[in-house]
């Protein structure tokens, strides 16, 4: 039997009447039918709202209207408003904000001689500090794009050097994802009240959400009134030097903005710590326990009941519900203070895009920062959370070039630092290397080839786009040591790590793939010093090396995009039996890794992950609208182990032909697998067992963390079950999908094998 839901009217931000509802056919951010939907009425008379509501009532008791087929009928019976709350969503597929920036401005074609180049490196190594230096940004007057050393915004920005005006399309994050983030914010800070923390650390787990990512201060204000302390300083900046001096009157925050930023916050912190208060009790009669009465062996058992019932209660009260509703229109206001360029509305009237066009430069950056800053006299207006792609186009050139190159310079998120090398890149990431011509590493000279950039060179070469590396060293101005005297001896010095990580490869990838990338490895390593500095404000020596290396860098771009197609090789042949070893081995190192990081097995070099993290990658996953959370990256992680043991075996043909024709021959295969591969895991990992995931993170109660924890694991066992002697009928079918793929693959590059693999056909 269908569940009754019911709509009512209430006031918020928003002109007149709004009516709020929870949808009979849209999953909420837990994967479960009801999502909470707030949407204009478009009327200040409380009559009309009430008729309004009375007829969404009708449509929500009556299932048989509940399909999007009827809205012509729907149409003909209710009002507009009424219609358009709950059919529009339903009617529209997802959104793509790669089409949407496409659609606007569309990257320039392969034959138009651009190199596309994209940006890869840890957090806080300088690639967008270098990013500036490339479109000729200063780092004073335009601090375009934004740079800080710690995480400050999960958004690529596409740089087109071209044209003779400027362009720029903005796409923004979907209501359902800001709403998921919102909802996390308002349960870490209500957490953190329930602790009874000070409120002002209330304050600061809600403006800042657990990843560093989505920081609601840009957007709502800082909870102080503003400090040398709530910045985020540049690289190399000093911490006395107040950069707000150089931003002009309209695109600063006003006091008066503050204090009402400050006082909206008050409300919302204030309703935080009630609600977790009324929460509260609920648990401690619930549970019928104290948590000062429980024992210290059992703290930590203690506190995840409590976490799991804490998060269950407070997604139970509509106050809740109401309260993230009011934080989103709270959000949707700011779009109202942007005056510059186009705002584009999805159906549901939350913003998608915003486009710009401009003949002057200093008009353009300045429009642009509110999509993109850090700064914090701006904090209270900046839409920078929310973004998640930024595409601009104009003459963007740096000024030590005379010719203006054809680039295209794409720079995201950083890939984090992280500690071992068992943590796969993100699919966001190698997702992009068969678009590009150039993928750019950008390491600190300081301390090179760390794990992180480890798995950039791994995942380059598994996936066959090793000849597309190229590394940028910073800092190199910052390595000292008596025995490093001179320019010469540094640079031997980083290349040294560069080689010994590469070595490092080789059993992962194959022998063949490092020694091509040690043959051409020195062609592509350029070494950078005073990046974060205007060239004008350099010595005469520092500014003719940097810009020596910097030429050198576009030249490489430049003859990235005009090497020339690859030429046939000859004909490698390969035993078919490995590839069922080579499946079966990347299978069980993925579900080894997995039990690993769930708490179920062991491993050396990974740890437990503590069960709010899964939850958090589970809550992502059940909901729809991301496949990892943080380095939790279980598609990137069976993609990874099946690719690195399949490059080992393509790295070993039976037969034995000239050694460059191999590797040809086997760069292209690892493409295409790549490429194939990725839709197969998804289905398997993520689309096929969603109403698992789903039962998975809806599991409660004592335990359930525990239970979680094995149904995942459960979910990666059947998503890669392992082959052996005896296999069951999912195991074949796993089985028969990859090695399709190969075979596929070898076939393609005019390879073959020695007999077809028995019941692969």
């Amino acid at each position: 039997m269908a569940k009754t839901f019911t709509a009512t009217k209430t006031r918020s931000n928003r002109p007149g009447w709004s009516i709020t509802f929870r949808h009979p056919l849209r999953h909420d951010t837990q994967g479960r039918l009801g999502l909470k939907v707030r949407r204009g009425l478009g009327t200040n008379d409380a009559d009309e709202a009430d008729a309004l509501v009375a007829e969404m009532n009708t449509l929500l008791r009556d299932p048989s209207w509940w399909n999007a087929t009827r809205r012509p009928e729907a149409e003909r019976k209710f009002a507009p408003a009424i219609v358009k709350a709950f059919f529009d969503d339903l009617q529209v597929g997802a959104t793509n904000p790669e089409l949407l920036r496409e659609q606007y401005l569309g990257m320039p074609k392969a034959d138009e001689g651009y190199a596309r180049v994209l940006f890869v490196g840890t957090t806080g190594a300088g690639k967008t500090t270098l990013l500036r230096q490339l479109i000729g940004s200063d780092p004073d007057l335009d601090r375009f794009p934004s740079t800080a050393p710690a995480k400050t915004t999960i958004a690529d920005i596409e740089v087109i050097a071209g044209g003779a005006d400027y362009r720029a399309i903005v796409t923004f994050f979907t209501e359902f994802q800001v709403q998921a983030y919102v909802e996390e914010c308002i349960l870490d800070a209500a957490l953190a009240a329930h602790g009874n923390q000070a409120e002002s650390r209330v304050a600061e787990r809600f403006l800042n959400h657990r990843d560093q990512k989505f920081r609601l201060s840009y957007i709502l204000g800082t909870w102080g009134t503003g400090s040398q302390m709530d910045i985020d300083l540049d690289e190399e900046s000093d911490v006395d030097d107040d950069s707000s001096e150089l931003i002009s009157e309209e695109e600063a925050v006003t006091d008066a903005e503050r204090r009402a930023n400050r006082e909206a916050l008050g409300a919302v912190i204030n309703r935080i710590q009630q609600l977790a208060k009324q929460v509260s009790i609920e648990i401690s009669e619930t549970l019928g326990i104290i948590e000062a009465q429980v024992s210290k062996e059992d703290q930590d058992a203690f506190s995840e009941l409590l976490g799991e019932e804490f998060e269950k209660e407070l997604h139970g009260r509509e106050e809740f519900h109401n309260l993230v509703q009011d934080v989103l229109d709270l959000i949707r206001a700011r779009f109202d203070l942007v005056e510059a360029g186009q705002l584009n509305h999805a159906t549901s009237g939350w913003p998608q895009s915003w486009t710009f066009q401009s003949e002057d430069r200093n008009e353009f950056i300045r429009s642009i920062r509110w999509f993109s800053s850090n700064h914090w006299p701006q904090f209270g207006r900046l839409l920078t959370p929310i973004v998640n792609g930024i595409r601009l186009r104009g003459p963007l050139y740096p000024d030590f070039v005379a010719n203006q190159s054809k680039l295209v310079l794409i720079d995201g998120q950083g890939i984090g630092h992280t500690p071992d090398d068992a943590t796969s890149l993100t699919t966001h990431i190698t997702g992009k290397f068969a678009e590009v011509d150039v993928v750019l590493l950008v390491d600190n000279a300081q301390q090179p080839m760390q794990a992180a950039p480890l798995s950039v060179l791994k995942a380059l070469a598994i996936s066959g786009y090793e000849d597309k590396l190229a590394i940028a060293f910073t800092h190199f101005d910052q390595i000292r040591g008596q025995n490093l005297p001179t320019l010469a001896d540094r640079r031997a010095h980083v290349m040294a790590s560069v080689i010994s990580a590469l070595a490092n490869l080789q059993t992962t990838v194959g022998v063949r793939i490092v020694r091509g990338l040690e043959r051409g490895i020195d062609d592509r390593c350029f070494m950078l010093s005073g990046t974060q500095k205007k060239v004008k404000g350099l010595g005469p020596k520092a500014a003719a090396y940097l810009t020596g290396q910097l030429k050198g860098m576009i030249t490489f771009f430049e003859r990235a995009v005009e090497q020339a197609e690859m030429p046939k090789s000859a004909p490698v042949v390969y035993d078919p039996i490995g590839i069922s070893f080579a499946v079966q081995n990347g299978a069980s190192t993925f579900n080894r890794a997995w039990r690993a990081r769930l708490g179920l097995a062991s491993a050396a070099n990974l740890r437990k992950e503590h069960w709010t993290r899964v939850k958090a990658l589970n809550k992502r996953i059940a909901g729809g609208f991301d496949d990892e959370y943080d380095t939790l990256r279980p598609v990137a992680d069976l993609q990874t182990s099946l690719l690195e043991s399949i490059s080992r075996y393509l790295d070993a043909p039976v037969s034995e032909i000239e050694e460059d024709a191999e590797q040809r021959a086997t760069t292209r295969a690892r493409q295409l697998i790549a490429a194939r591969l990725n839709k197969v895991v998804r289905g398997r990992l993520l689309e096929e067992p969603l109403e698992a995931w789903r039962a998975a993170f809806n599991d409660r109660g004592a335990g359930s963390a525990t239970r979680r924890a094995s149904r995942i694991a459960d979910i990666c066992a059947a998503a890669a079950p392992i082959p052996g002697a005896v296999m069951n009928s999912e195991a074949k079918l796993f089985l028969k999908e990859v090695s399709n793929i190969v075979v596929s693959a070898i076939a393609a590059v005019g390879g073959k094998l020695d007999a077809p693999p028995d019941g692969r056909s």
